[in-house]
């Protein structure tokens, strides 16, 4: 057993700060392996990721957040375990949420999210993002100092999808309090089974008031939208819609722009040709998505004895298609560990998965990520990684928040030159 086989990548620590060695040698190995300590199927190749994302019908999204933990309530034993992951799939955490739906109930629940963003919906929510990005950088612009993330990028995403949902401005505040946030999928802690009845409360008030007393607002859209054969949905369903898009909407922006400003304190001369070729941002934010997945994986459990990549998946297996490593699969990308601005095919990235559970919010994440590079760079010249808060260059200090589900820093201070 080499040191990556002894450590439980679910359960330690020691993974946290920088996976990607470990990814490489599961896919040095092979591109679909069973590691030893949750008998999780690990799936780390780029081709191997996409067929377990395309295939829904033989791998369920049940587990799809929960993985190996807390386990399934009942034996899993078979060639087909269908009917039990239908029987009990209630039982488990997040299970009210659209992640781990799966068709038809899932196509319904997605038609619905996507009668909410909009191609217009989501234009006026970037104009709103321009003057939101501005006011957000007045909080700290004068300091030459600040937190990316307490400072910026949470509160800026989690505004930008309030905004989106039509989230009246005088209740903004009181999201900024209730929604500090927890760790998805900590090493070390106990699921809850529905995290987000602060989120179930208050949207339930605005869908109920909304069906009483339509107005001309975004939230009666939301409480009057309608599933594909014309139905109405009960209350509750529209409400699972806007809190899981609430909630997962920011996990997904706050590491990309913790991520990218990394890489612009990190490295002056992309720093320079982001400000001098502006052009090239969008595909700036495809390669961080790329090179710093925000989300390490989503599980999957196998309804049938199945086959990828050549490796047998027996039926009741939980599997881990882990998206960070497919984006650094060589196969597909090359120098995977380079980061590279002008990278061709860097928008292929799985940062958002693929196929029926691809994240709809991306085109969301990928407007705040061009436009607070596009804002920051604006206001903060000579933007740098605090020497005092994080080491010099050469001996850096970074903290990761210890999941083995999403992929972030904790913190990211910077220093910077105010302008305008």
């Amino acid at each position: 057993m080499s040191d990556f086989d002894a450590i439980d990548f679910f359960r330690d620590d020691a993974f946290v700060p920088d996976p990607y060695p470990y990814f490489d040698h599961l896919r040095t190995r092979c591109p679909v392996q069973r590691e030893t300590h949750q008998g999780v199927v690990m799936v780390t190749g780029y081709d191997e990721a996409i067929e377990v994302y395309a295939d829904n019908a033989t791998f369920s999204s049940c587990n799809s957040v929960t993985g190996p933990f807390p386990g399934f309530p009942v034996a899993l034993e078979g060639h087909d375990v269908s009917d039990l992951i239908e029987d009990h799939r209630d039982e488990l955490p997040f299970s009210d949420q659209i992640t781990t739906f799966d068709p038809p109930k899932h196509t319904e629940h997605r038609a619905l999210l996507l009668r909410l963003i909009t191609p217009k919906r989501l234009n006026e929510n970037e104009e709103f993002m321009w003057r939101l990005a501005d006011r957000q950088i007045d909080e700290f612009h004068s300091r030459g100092t600040c937190e990316l993330i307490r400072d910026y990028a949470k509160p800026f995403a989690l505004l930008v999808i309030a905004d989106l949902l039509g989230v009246p401005e005088d209740d903004h505040e009181s999201f900024r309090a209730q929604l500090g946030g927890g760790n998805l999928g900590s090493t070390d802690g106990e699921m809850e089974h529905s995290p987000l009845e602060f989120l179930y409360a208050r949207f339930s008030d605005y869908v109920e008031d909304r069906r009483r007393e339509p107005r001309d607002d975004v939230l009666t859209g939301l409480a009057t939208a309608t599933f594909p054969d014309g139905s109405l949905p009960e209350v509750l369903d529209v409400v699972r819609i806007a809190a899981n898009l609430f909630a997962a909407g920011q996990e997904t922006t706050v590491r990309l722009l913790a991520a990218a400003f990394q890489l612009i304190g990190e490295r002056p001369e992309l720093q320079q040709l982001l400000r001098d070729e502006r052009d090239r941002i969008p595909n700036f934010v495809e390669e961080a998505l790329r090179f710093e997945s925000p989300v390490k994986g989503d599980f999957r459990l196998a309804r049938v004895d199945a086959t990828v990549g050549g490796v047998d998946i027996p039926a009741g297996s939980t599997v881990m298609v882990l998206n960070g490593a497919a984006n650094r699969d060589p196969r597909r990308f090359e120098a995977p560990t380079e980061f590279r601005v002008d990278r061709a095919n860097a928008r292929q990235h799985l940062a958002f998965g693929f196929g029926v559970h691809a994240c709809p919010g991306s085109p969301l994440a990928r407007a705040e990520g061009r436009v607070s590079v596009e804002r920051l760079l604006d206001r903060m010249a000579d933007i740098r990684i605090s020497e005092a808060e994080h080491g010099p260059p050469d001996a850096r200090r970074y903290s990761y928040d210890p999941t083995y589900i999403l992929r972030g820093l904790r913190s990211l201070h910077l220093e910077y030159t105010p302008v305008g």
